[in-house]
């Protein structure tokens, strides 16, 4: 209930199908061991294959032995069947609004379908973990008739796109990579499991994390989830009572607050369904487009700045930038200009002509900003960012910390935008191949914007 007065929908994840590895003694009191689970099950409720999953190329052998040695439940069994779908049943009644199934690419379709009809809303949401790889024999779209399927491939396109390629390439992201419908895919950047495993980017991954959420809420494909996790080495978890005081605290990162995540939410819902219009690339990792006439997206993943006139087909007027908080103007012909940091975006939509942060007043000039320059050297895999107190700047959140250019190395530079007269803090830090961050020593540095052009910080690291 108090979730729903807050309007968040409760969305549980499930698992249905497998049971516990161990023995021990339940929350309740109750006992247990690895076959038998007095009360619920025994060993005759679970799969006769007590092996562990070796040949995924066997859709008998994936359905029906065990992941990791968790013994199987026997989905194809009516009391297995009804006793799930009890479960289900119990969570719904407390009112959850939805269920995401964990390991579903173990469990027959047909089992799935045949435990959700059995439902009293058979028709709520239902999201599948269906971690699909080529050549197997088990794949998403196998499951696409009982509900929304995550797309495993959608997250580790994304990493590699922009861990090391062009976005450029993303021109044509979506079903066209072999993904399953858009109506039936749940993506997402990373999640509890994959940040973990190396196989998606995490929030170690700095700007390139954060531009990737801002593009996948931008782009037409699929229902996104935005995972908020802790931080975390190696395969650490959350904090082990459960308790978290607040965001940002207890190793709460709190993505889904970050200004660049939480603003594209509502560029989402105002673009609704359609479709791209007006993209344009430089050929390597900016990017730029708009969703018809109702919102409209850059995104710099390049070291230095980028300075162009967009073109769009928004209304003429002004608006917000929803990624910097700082008034846009676009004239009669759908146009506007300006500069865009390194690794920064930019984002327009008509449910945001107003910045009630910023007020009234001019627009900032596009050659107006900061160029930071420090005297820096690290060690093999190290890189140097820059953050302070500035939306542009990150916020102070070394998760969303600018990465500056080595190409002139010891010294490390970045140009950013800001508008003129703008006085703000800032601190360099580095950050190390594992995601360690150091600050460097002393009291943040300070600098102003002048009335025109950069402010020029040469600077040297702090040890």
């Amino acid at each position: 209930d108090t979730c729903h007065a807050a309007g968040v929908k409760v969305v549980v994840d499930t698992v249905i199908n497998h049971m516990a590895n161990s023995a021990g003694t339940g929350t309740a009191g109750s006992s247990y061991s690895k076959y038998n689970y007095p009360g619920l099950y025994s060993s005759s409720d679970l799969d006769d294959c007590t092996r562990d999953i070796d040949n995924y190329g066997d859709s008998w052998n994936v359905h029906h032995c065990e992941l990791s040695g968790l013994p199987d439940l026997d989905t194809g069994e009516e009391y297995v069947r009804k006793t799930i779908a009890g479960y289900l049943n119990d969570l719904l009644s407390l009112g959850v609004d939805g269920f995401r199934i964990d390991a579903a690419k173990h469990i027959p379709p047909g089992d799935l379908a045949n435990i959700k009809g059995r439902l009293s809303n058979p028709g709520v949401h239902w999201k599948q973990e269906t971690i699909g790889a080529p050549g197997e024999a088990v794949q998403p779209g196998q499951y696409t008739g009982t509900g929304d399927v995550q797309e495993f491939s959608f997250a580790k396109d994304l990493k590699r796109i922009f861990s090391g390629e062009k976005l450029a390439y993303l021109k044509n992201f979506g079903e066209a990579w072999g993904y399953v419908p858009s109506g039936k895919a749940a993506t997402f950047v990373t999640n509890h499991d994959t940040e973990r495993h190396d196989t998606t980017l995490t929030y170690k991954n700095g700007s390139a994390y954060t531009l990737a959420h801002v593009f996948m809420l931008a782009w037409p494909y699929g229902s996104p989830d935005v995972h908020s996790g802790y931080e975390f080495s190696s395969d650490a978890g959350s904090p082990n009572d459960g308790q978290v005081n607040a965001c940002y605290t207890d190793g709460w990162k709190c993505q889904h607050a970050w200004r660049e995540i939480a603003s594209m939410v509502e560029f989402r819902n105002t673009a609704g369904s359609a479709g791209v219009t007006n993209w344009w690339d430089n050929g390597n990792n900016a990017i730029a487009f708009g969703r018809g006439d109702k919102a409209y997206v850059a995104i710099n993943h390049e070291s230095g700045s980028l300075n162009r006139t967009f073109q769009t087909s928004l209304p003429a007027g002004t608006y917000c930038d929803v990624q910097s908080g700082k008034p846009v103007t676009v004239n009669g012909s759908g146009q506007f200009t300006a500069t865009l940091g390194g690794n920064t975006a930019l984002a327009l939509h008509t449910g945001a002509t107003s910045c009630s942060d910023t007020g009234p007043g001019p627009d900032p000039d596009p050659e107006a900003g900061a160029s930071f320059s420090v005297d820096a050297t690290t060690a093999w895999g190290e890189n140097i960012y820059v953050t302070g107190d500035n939306a542009a700047l990150g916020s102070w959140n070394p998760a969303a910390a600018l990465k500056l250019d080595p190409a002139s190395y010891p010294v490390w530079k970045l140009d950013v935008a800001l508008p003129t007269g703008t006085s703000f803090a800032y601190k360099y830090l580095r950050k190390d191949a594992s995601g360690k961050v150091t600050w460097e020593s002393g009291a943040n540095r300070t600098a102003t914007v002048p009335s025109s052009g950069k402010t020029l910080l040469s600077d040297s690291w702090r040890s």
